[in-house]
């Protein structure tokens, strides 16, 4: 019975130094500017927006809680020990994912209109997903800062196929027409 417990535990600990390189590899080629970050906001209760969402007005919008600028905060201080001082950040021009962006601190915040969301409008999908699917192709470049774009969890769906949680980074690098995910680095 002992050994087997250890045998657990031996098994359980190489799945976690596996899973630290793998998230190794996954920072070294975000600091190259070999892939892009593209991170859904940080926690913010609910979902969707309320019926009286102005694009301008974070007061009609579902925001940040404190939780979640906390783990802005925390996320942007792990860019920080991954050797991420400095970013080119994009976000939505939803308040949660600037407010997100802004709580990393890694530099200026750009606007993006094509990292809005289309959760309530699914016809914008194509356009929003083409605007930054090319903003990936031109801006990922080795040796340049690296790219963190902020969004919302039906985009980021839409281009990798993947359902991030809130803070969750999914890593993507250009790959002909596409883009490739190379990996998702979770919120600790």
């Amino acid at each position: 019975m002992q050994s087997l417990a250890t045998l657990l535990l031996l098994l359980a600990l190489g799945i976690g130094a596996a899973a630290a390189a793998d998230d190794d590899a996954l920072w070294q080629q975000l600091r190259a500017g070999e892939a892009a970050a593209l991170m859904r906001h940080a926690l913010a209760p609910g979902t969707g927006d309320p019926a009286d969402f102005a694009l301008g007005d974070c007061v009609t919008q579902r925001n940040l809680s404190a939780e979640g600028r906390e783990q802005a905060a925390a996320i942007g201080a792990r860019f920080r020990r991954h050797g991420i001082d400095t970013a080119r950040l994009y976000s939505s021009q939803w308040c949660r994912c600037l407010d997100t962006a802004r709580g990393l601190a890694l530099g200026e915040v750009e606007p993006f209109p094509g990292l809005n969301s289309f959760f309530r409008n699914r016809s914008a999908a194509p356009g929003h997903t083409a605007a930054v699917l090319d903003l990936i192709r031109v801006r990922t470049r080795a040796g340049t800062p690296p790219l963190v774009l902020v969004t919302h969890q039906v985009n980021i769906t839409a281009l990798t196929d993947v359902f991030p949680g809130s803070g969750e980074i999914v890593v993507v690098r250009p790959d002909g027409d596409g883009i490739e995910v190379l990996g998702r680095i979770p919120t600790r």
